[in-house]
């Protein structure tokens, strides 16, 4: 079907299409476009400026543009704020690109043929999108890191405590908040190394690709990705423009981290609970029963937790909204594949910065801890050990000895530092082993707290190990510090160029940052 001939475009709309004769209806402007527009305006705008001095750069260095009429495109970029442009769409078409595109003209001494000359909104819009990214990923990543090193604190200041460790929730072996944490502090520095890959992967330029098949123009992609703060341009102009697996790729580490952190506080409140008390959190981060007055509740807890799970939700929709779409550029997965990123991105900082104030502020009953240690049999598995080394009785049999030696002493209502060689020498004989020394195994096995002195591999819950692993931590986190850093230093000095090269002054605008 041919195109019916465009007589009678509507207003300012003709300057922008000759293709559609209306310019969007009420319904698509109210229900969509104005409300991207908002979201653009205050969370985008400073990278799409940033984009645009880019271009402007390039178009003088081409010749098409002189030096002066790049300095004033620049200048009015520079001034561009969020209450410079409206979605309007009669004037603007509702969209961001043609509003700033139009402020810019307004703003001119006279008018600049060559500016917009072979571009597209599509990569454009791509590099915004992945610039606001990067700057969430890099906020999120230091929320990590406090909440990592929060961890590693209190892990170095509990590395003696002993406590109940358990497997399958039943009591299993003695541990130290210390040993635990330090593993919480081990999971961040991987997630941040992991998000560092991710980091370092997807910072690559879209700018340049045009609308999908690269541009007529010999734009200097490299000069212009290292503008943005990036380490190269996207290698292939249909990724640059149909491509958000950055958005997936980000997401699935959040995810990832989520189901961590559930974990982690699934612990905490069970040694908070009742039954435990282990652990209390002071009344500023606690709440209270409105019936119950005897209760001290922790909802700080379970809206950790909760958090938590709707990171994994964000990646589920983002992943759901861009499979099964063509690839090419696509509105579907430009603009509503991740429409959730600045949701997940604020979820994840809401989440570290409550766990975080959580680690920071544990308190420990040492004295309700060390009494259930005492009173739990956590060292069967030395005493089988014991046995065998000992004895050189096979180790599964010693196993079922010392089964059966701690049955027969709960039997006769012994705790376990009351050790019972005859009972031990017993058990033993029904396997027809006769024990030289039975008490020295024992002794050595239910020695409550001592237990965790016979571990000796590195990793292990033994203090000095654990205090060993807080030292690699230490210097784990001191490195990542640094690499980090690097890649916020790197985005900053490639965008404070792009004003020096214009000769701005500095100030607003120029691609600062999230909601800048």
């Amino acid at each position: 079907m041919s195109p019916s001939p465009d007589r009678s475009p509507v207003g300012e709309a003709g300057r922008l299409t000759g293709r559609i004769r209306s310019t969007p209806s009420r319904l698509l402007h109210d229900e969509v476009l104005e409300p991207q527009f908002r979201y653009e305006a205050a969370y985008l705008l400073p990278w799409y400026t940033a984009v645009e001095k880019v271009f402007a750069l390039e178009y003088r260095r081409m010749g098409l543009i002189t030096a002066s009429q790049a300095a004033e495109i620049g200048r009015l970029l520079h001034g561009a704020a969020r209450d410079g442009i409206t979605a309007d769409p009669q004037a603007n078409m509702s969209d961001i690109a043609f509003a700033l595109e139009q402020y810019v003209e307004r703003g001119l001494s006279e008018p600049v043929a060559a500016w917009h000359v072979d571009r597209s909104r599509n990569d454009m819009q791509s590099t915004a999108q992945l610039l606001f990214g990067r700057q969430l990923l890099l906020e999120g990543a230091e929320s990590v890191m406090e909440f990592g090193l929060a961890a590693h604190r209190l892990a170095t200041l509990t590395t003696d405590l002993p406590m109940v460790g358990q497997t399958h929730l039943q009591a299993a072996q003695t541990i130290t908040p210390g040993y635990y944490f330090a593993a919480v502090s081990q999971q961040m520095a991987h997630t941040l190394r992991r998000l560092l890959a991710t980091h370092d992967g997807i910072n690559l330029s879209p700018l340049g690709s045009g609308a999908m098949t690269g541009q007529d123009l010999p734009w200097d992609r490299d000069a212009m990705a290292a503008l943005l703060g990036c380490r190269g341009p996207q290698p292939h102009a249909l990724t640059g423009v149909a491509s958000r697996a950055w958005v997936l790729e980000i997401a699935a580490e959040v995810s990832l981290l989520g189901s961590s952190l559930s974990r982690f506080v699934s612990d905490v409140m069970t040694w908070g609970s009742g039954p435990y008390g282990y652990l209390a959190l002071p009344d500023e981060l606690s709440g209270i029963s409105s019936a119950m007055p005897q209760k001290k509740n922790y909802p700080v807890l379970e809206r950790i937790r909760g958090k938590s799970a709707h990171l994994s939700a964000y990646y589920l929709d983002m992943l759901l909204a861009q499979r099964a779409t063509p690839f090419t550029n696509m509105v579907e997965v430009s603009k509503e594949a991740g429409a959730n990123l600045l949701p997940m991105f604020t979820t994840l900082g809401t989440t570290m910065r409550l766990f975080t104030a959580v680690v920071e502020n544990l308190g420990f009953d040492e004295d309700r801890m060390r009494s259930a240690v005492e009173q739990e049999f956590l060292g069967g598995f030395t005493l089988a050990n014991q046995l065998t080394l000992r004895e050189s009785v096979p180790w599964r049999t010693a196993q079922v000895i010392a089964g059966r030696y701690i049955l027969a002493a709960h039997a006769a209502g012994l705790p376990p530092h009351r050790i019972a060689p005859d009972l031990l020498r017993t058990a033993a004989a029904e396997h027809g082993i006769t024990l030289a020394d039975p008490e020295t195994p024992l002794a050595t096995a239910f020695r409550g707290a001592g237990e965790l002195y016979e571990k000796r591999s590195a990793g292990s819950a033994h203090p000095d190990r654990v205090r060993e692993l807080l030292d690699e931590q230490g210097a784990e986190y001191r490195d990542l510090r640094a690499e980090w850093s690097a890649r916020r230093e790197r985005a900053e000095a490639g965008l404070g160029r792009i004003d020096a090269l214009l000769g701005l002054d500095g100030g607003a605008g120029g691609g600062r940052g999230a909601g800048a």
